[in-house]
């Protein structure tokens, strides 16, 4: 009855949306984007984006490629790309990424690791991904191996 073609997910969009005024314990895992507008208890792990509103309050630790906060986490927050800290959001809690922003009015309390490209291709490595960009081998049409690296 629902078995069927799978569809690809969208890590661009957002897929998973906790309301205002709902409550959420648990787990989340996504392929895509999950917007907090109202409150979760509990890690939250995404290959999209990871948007807390201005109402949002996430008492998670949280994986994601970007993170925008506007409201408020208390928690750790890993980013494989960009954490973005609104004028209005409030990060309690220790926190990795690629980049960071903090707009004036925003509040970090915790402390910080810049990731380099480098050092997160050699995590998603370890991990059993692989990326040309970032100095993976890669095999060539004559069935050598090769590396390619970018500073």
């Amino acid at each position: 009855m629902f078995k069927g073609k799978k569809t690809k997910f969208d890590p661009n969009m957002t897929d998973t949306l906790i309301g205002e005024g709902s409550v959420f314990e648990g787990k989340i895992k996504s392929e895509a984007g999950i917007r907090v507008e109202g409150r979760i208890i509990g890690d939250i792990e995404s290959a999209g984006d990871v948007t807390v509103g201005e109402n949002g309050d996430a008492r998670s630790n949280i994986k994601a490629r970007n993170v925008i906060l506007a409201g408020r986490i208390t928690g750790n927050i890993t980013a494989k790309g960009k954490l973005t800290i609104k004028a209005s959001g409030q990060l309690h809690g220790n926190l990795s990424a690629l980049e960071l922003s903090i707009e004036t009015g925003g509040v970090f309390q915790g402390s910080s690791k810049m990731e380099t490209k480098a050092s997160s291709a050699a995590a998603d490595s370890a991990n059993g991904q692989t990326d040309l960009e970032s100095g993976a081998a890669a095999t060539s049409d004559d069935g050598t191996a090769s590396v390619l690296k970018t500073w």
